[in-house]
């Protein structure tokens, strides 16, 4: 009896131990050094655990680990040499790696790891199998027999395929001779398509798939009809206002009468509350959504995808200098509405959201930890992070925050702020800023969250995306379509003369990441088998971080689409 067949990046787990890493060119009779990696529940993607926790056989003396760069270590890697002799080019037969002799532990051990359809990588495979006996009961069956058929191409390997074989019944004292054969057959592929056969390109490229542009453009184009009915009512608003006999005062005296955003221009660039946490938030905002950029565009040109934490050791080293504009934008922000506790306001800019995700981070960690799980982060590299943020991101943001107070934190609001606020008047529930903030997230999230399904099984499934030129415009439509969405709100708000729109423009943006949330329950229940507590922490835990990105990302975009707006619409107006 045969597994299913498992793909292996050899790119990840074969290395020459005479050939250059950085090419992985090898010469015949080469020595190649077979690193294994984790095993883990298929259903449960995050929970994996060190391969030898199994009692597989084990390397003789101090095992080479190999060394691991800081988004292997945050993706729980840890690479193992297995001491199975292969040689390049040479094949070789049935050849015994050990004899294990099962006690009680073992075979519960194994039984334990079948019953949760463990996988194990070095390549990737099921530990076991069931074979079913009479009255539908289930012997667990261990596989003895590695096949691993490698394809090269010269002097490079391209592909390896893992094939398990000869299954035998686990009991508590029976012998297992543990054993793996080498076969090697040549291809045309190249070098530079060696990955191309672990993309999906029936899922990735699928009609679905292109729905969710056509989806996107479509919620881009309701935001885009709307927001020109919005201009076209602006027209007429400054042709009304803009009558001659019509001074401020008339405007005034007929208050009672009259109703409209023209109203409110004495209030309308009072400070808003917390000003220094909105400041930090739509600073850290502005950074996220560069940050994304960065990632969307570096990520096909220098095919992250093929690298083992690649994608993470990006992340965190452009979030680290790309903290000089969340420093830039905060600074300048609050300095144009007269902040004065600049030093409250420079660490909540720096320390925000990263200690946000410290702080669901040491929660994961804990229970990683707990677990005995290889998602658990060492205290080396926890130290390593810190030092970044440190030294790197923490003094940029300063720097950022002092650039902006002093090269864009002038005051330069259209109308001046009257003494005493005015009155808000009374309107219908569905005017209020509450329900304005908790609607304004549903056409952002209309337009990405078709491409969310592929990005959370991505993520969850053991799937590679590579779509960055999708991921890329819908990004951009998202944020097109939050800027009009917002600009619509803020029109609506400041229409019925309410002019707190600073915090409801960030929060109508920001709760498209409450959409998302929503849909991640969803597809946990309905698109996972995932369970336990381990995989439901790291899945809501992972989940709620990247939602407070987005939340925060969303809200910033937002806030400043509108602030450009309501600077627009009052600087056209007469207001002194």
């Amino acid at each position: 009896m045969q597994s299913s067949s498992f793909l292996a990046a050899i790119l990840f787990f074969i290395s020459a131990a005479f050939a250059s890493d950085s090419v992985h060119k090898y010469q015949p009779d080469d020595a190649v050094d077979l690193w294994v990696n984790k095993v883990g529940p298929f259903r449960n993607p995050q929970e994996t655990y060190n391969y030898y926790s199994l009692p597989f056989c084990h390397p003789s003396g101090d095992a080479a680990h190999k060394r691991r760069g800081l988004g292997e270590v945050l993706g729980g890697n840890e690479l193992i040499d297995s001491q199975i002799d292969i040689k390049f080019q040479k094949p070789v037969g049935k050849t015994t790696i050990c004899e294990i002799e099962l006690d009680e532990a073992q075979v519960m051990q194994f039984k334990e790891a079948i019953d949760r359809d463990y996988l194990f990588e070095f390549f990737m495979g099921y530990v076991g199998d069931f074979h079913s006996k009479r009255k539908g009961d289930n012997q667990h069956m261990l596989f003895t027999h590695k096949s691993i058929t490698v394809k090269y191409n010269k002097n490079h390997i391209i592909e390896v395929r893992l094939t398990q074989q000869n299954p035998k019944p686990l009991e508590v004292g029976r012998k297992l001779d543990m054993t793996y054969s080498v076969r090697w057959i040549p291809t045309n592929i190249t070098f530079a398509r060696r990955f191309d056969v672990y993309l999906d390109y029936p899922f990735f490229e699928s009609q679905i798939h292109w729905f969710s542009i056509y989806n996107s453009l479509m919620m881009m184009f309701l935001a885009g009809l709307v927001s020109t009915i919005l201009m076209r009512t602006l027209r007429n608003d400054y042709a009304k206002y803009a009558r001659e006999d019509d001074d401020l005062e008339t405007l005034e005296r007929d208050a009672s009468e009259e109703s409209g955003w023209k109203l409110v221009h004495g209030d309308v660039f009072r400070t808003p509350f917390s000003i220094a946490l909105l400041s930090a938030l739509v600073g850290t905002g502005a950074q996220l959504a560069m940050l994304i950029l960065l990632v969307i565009l570096f990520a096909p040109v220098g095919m992250l995808y093929i690298g083992r934490g690649a994608i993470v050791t990006t992340f965190i080293v452009c979030y680290a200098f790309t903290s000089f504009i969340s420093g830039y934008v905060s600074g300048g922000m609050y300095s144009q509405h007269g902040g004065k506790n600049w030093i409250k306001s420079m660490i909540l800019t720096a320390s925000l959201f990263p200690f946000m995700c410290f702080g669901i981070g040491f929660i994961l960690n804990t229970v990683a930890i707990f677990y005995g799980s290889l998602a658990a982060i060492p205290f080396g590299t926890m130290v390593v992070v810190f030092v970044i943020w440190a030294f790197v991101s923490f003094p940029l943001a300063l720097l950022g925050s002092v650039v902006g107070r002093n090269w864009s934190g002038a005051p330069n609001n259209p109308c001046r702020i009257k003494t005493i606020p005015r009155p808000i008047p009374e309107k219908n529930w569905y005017l209020k800023p509450s329900v304005v903030s908790i609607v304004g997230g549903l056409l952002p999230f209309g337009s990405v969250s078709i491409e969310m399904y592929f990005v959370f099984t991505s993520f969850w499934n053991y799937r590679v995306y590579y779509t960055y030129g999708f991921m890329l415009l819908i990004f951009l439509i998202l944020l097109i379509v939050t800027v009009c969405v917002t600009i619509i709100g803020t029109y609506f708000l400041l229409n019925v003369e309410n002019y707190h729109w600073q915090w409801t423009s960030f929060c109508s943006a920001a709760s498209t990441s409450v959409y998302v949330f929503l849909y991640s329950i969803y597809y946990y229940c309905m698109k996972t088998t995932m369970s336990g507590f381990f995989q439901t922490s790291f899945y809501f835990g992972h989940t709620l971080m990247f939602c407070l990105g987005l939340g925060i990302l969303c809200g910033a975009t937002g806030y400043l689409g509108s602030n450009l707006f309501v600077r627009r619409i009052y600087r056209n107006i007469k207001c002194d």
